[in-house]
């Protein structure tokens, strides 16, 4: 059975991903405490922006992990697969 080989991110990957998300989440912010408009819709607009990145977050994660489940799944079946076919060629050469 072969091993599949970890997949790891660079450190310039992660680097660039989360000066990303800091520089739009800063300038997102930034722009909503400068807009002319009364303090209540300022705070409707966080509170909006809050509660889209806390569901971009757990959306990813959810992604993530079905993804994960169905390799397992996968492998394990390959593994059972793998054991099927030793048996019979075992028997073969008896």
């Amino acid at each position: 059975m072969e091993h599949p080989t970890i997949q790891k991110d660079t450190n310039a990957w992660i680097f660039q991903v989360w000066a990303s998300f800091l520089l739009a989440s800063t300038i997102t912010v930034t722009g909503i405490a400068y807009l002319p408009v009364d303090l209540w819709m300022k705070g409707f607009l966080l509170m909006g922006v809050l509660f889209t990145l806390g569901s971009a977050f757990t959306l990813s994660k959810t992604i993530r992990d079905n993804h994960e489940a169905q390799r397992l799944i996968n492998r394990v079946s390959d593994a059972k697969a793998e054991k099927i076919l030793r048996e019979f060629e075992m028997r073969d050469v008896a």
